[in-house]
């Protein structure tokens, strides 16, 4: 069978395409090569039309100054040095509730009132009290004026005076047993004057003002005085954060540093202070425990729940910052970013990623100051390796 010439060259002249086609894909392509292949640098290059470079951006990486942190979760609390729990001063039923939770209390507030034989027993005391010392401090003024007078001697005048002292004291001490049980001012200046009482029964009163977050009591319910616990007042106004880092982490974190609190549901995030670091390793977690304080705009915060905490140390640390955009992940899921080549291509190099800030982040391996990476345009140049 007689070949056709012409037929001969289009065969000749599609393999040479062909062939043509598959080394300029080889090039622009990042396919896997095998460890001696010579062109696998090529491979790892990536060669831009000048129109395709209209379409890149590059950045030049240089040293900058950043405030080293820790991302980590905490769990909110309230602000022990706010917050108190209200304990029975008497003993006796619950008469009357008086606030309940979610209420905002001032302090001295009355909470609930208790029907207590404690709260007439000790009115009774300061009655008593009251009456015996005046009387003491009587006698004792006139045992003074009567050793002046040598009516008395020196020995009944200085008895009388030591009683006068003690008597007095007696009655301080029932006072105080008063305001122990929450009993106002008012109510103790209407027994000073012999006058009654407006309640025959005891007022637990708030120690702070704040909220009422609990409310652990009852109508009816029997009181035991200095061990039931009746309300949780607390100041809602700061909370506590409790963050959780690695103990390798604890040797950045600082008293004093600035934490950032972020609640999750699109509310602006919360600035507040390291006050505390744990001096111990929870056995459970393998975690310490860093305490923040933190203001509570809005009563965003709330006891149990879960937050996203940014710990920053005050001092700042140096280091390469590249823009985030900058960073591509391979097909095993590993940081790299394409960098100018003198020739005019575009290389993977891999690096290490360090701590974001802001729109940035530290790399600690992998670049060096002067390099230029591309910070826009990069997906582009990721695709057509993968082609």
């Amino acid at each position: 069978m007689t070949s056709n010439p012409s037929r001969l060259t289009r065969i000749h002249a599609t393999t040479l395409a062909l062939a043509f086609g598959a080394v300029t894909l080889a090039g622009c392509s990042g396919g896997r090569h095998d460890a001696g292949d010579t062109a696998k640098v090529a491979a790892h290059d990536v060669t831009l039309s000048a129109a395709q470079r209209q379409h890149i951006r590059l950045q030049t990486v240089a040293d900058g100054r950043f405030h080293p942190a820790i991302e980590t979760t905490g769990r909110v609390d309230f602000d022990n040095e706010r917050a108190t729990s209200v304990i029975a001063p008497f003993t006796g039923p619950v008469m009357q509730l008086k606030a309940a939770p979610g209420d905002r209390v001032a302090k001295g507030q009355v909470l609930a009132t208790v029907a207590s034989s404690d709260f007439a027993a000790a009115v009774g005391a300061y009655r008593k009290a009251l009456v015996a010392a005046r009387n003491a401090r009587h006698i004792s003024d006139m045992d003074q004026d009567l050793l002046a007078h040598h009516g008395v001697s020196a020995r009944e005048a200085a008895q009388a005076a030591t009683d006068a002292a003690s008597a007095e004291a007696d009655r301080d001490a029932a006072r105080q047993a008063l305001l122990a049980m929450g009993v106002d001012e008012a109510s103790i200046r209407a027994i000073q004057a012999g006058r009654a009482v407006h309640y025959a029964g005891g007022a637990i009163r708030a120690p702070i003002a704040g909220t009422v977050v609990e409310r652990l009591i009852n109508p009816g319910q029997l009181l035991q005085a200095g061990s039931t616990a009746c309300f949780t007042v607390a100041d809602l106004s700061h909370m506590w954060v409790m963050a959780q880092v690695t103990p390798a982490e604890v040797a950045h974190v600082h008293l004093g540093d600035t934490a950032e609190i972020r609640t999750g549901d699109g509310a602006p995030a919360i600035t507040g202070t390291v006050t505390s670091i744990g001096g111990v390793v929870n056995p459970d977690t393998g975690l310490v425990d860093v305490r923040v304080s933190a203001p509570n705009p809005g009563d965003v915060l709330r006891k149990q729940m879960y937050v996203a905490v940014t710990l920053s140390a005050r001092t700042d640390s140096q280091g390469l910052m590249v823009p985030i955009s900058a960073i591509l992940r391979d097909d095993e899921n590993l940081p790299f970013v394409y960098v100018a080549q003198p020739d005019g291509s575009f290389a993977r190099r891999h690096v290490n990623q360090g701590q974001r800030t802001g729109d940035s982040v530290v790399v600690d391996k992998g670049l060096r100051a002067g390099d230029r990476v591309v910070v826009d345009g990069g997906l582009f140049m990721q695709f057509m390796q993968s082609q």
